[in-house]
């Protein structure tokens, strides 16, 4: 299975969980979303993020996660009308679909996300050399 496949389904899945531990409840669009981030941090990390500092790589994170929130919300909340989060309520916030406190999480939450990036790249790597040696 191709690495970017894998970070997605990895990042779905992953995004689900967060959002069940945090708030209890998660809607199928996340699923997508965090497969995109995931997906999207993953190509950033082989690309201009490589050799960057660890803060760098979080920052872009952040933004990536915060951009795919930005979009999922605006499609999922208000056009589609799902409801799925609201932070209005939240100091910061841009239509209610985005705040600065859950991008201060992203930023912090891409650290684990960067690992487990490499972690599913280096998993491919071992997939290759496996199946080359039959």
């Amino acid at each position: 299975m191709h690495a970017s496949v894998r970070c997605f389904l990895t990042g779905g899945a992953a995004y689900n969980l967060v959002e069940l531990l945090w708030r209890r409840k998660t809607h199928p669009s996340m699923f997508l979303a965090g497969g995109t981030c995931l997906a999207l941090l993953d190509k950033a990390l082989q690309g201009p993020l490589k050799g960057k500092s660890l803060f760098v790589k979080c920052a872009a994170g952040s933004g990536i996660i915060t951009g795919v929130e930005l979009l999922t919300g605006l499609v999922v909340n208000r056009w589609m009308g799902k409801e799925v989060w609201d932070y209005s309520d939240q100091k910061l916030q841009f239509q209610g679909q985005i705040c600065a406190f859950y991008s201060a999480m992203w930023f912090f939450l891409s650290i684990p996300a960067c690992g487990l990036c490499r972690v599913l790249r280096k998993g491919k790597r071992h997939e290759k050399r496996f199946s080359m040696a039959r």
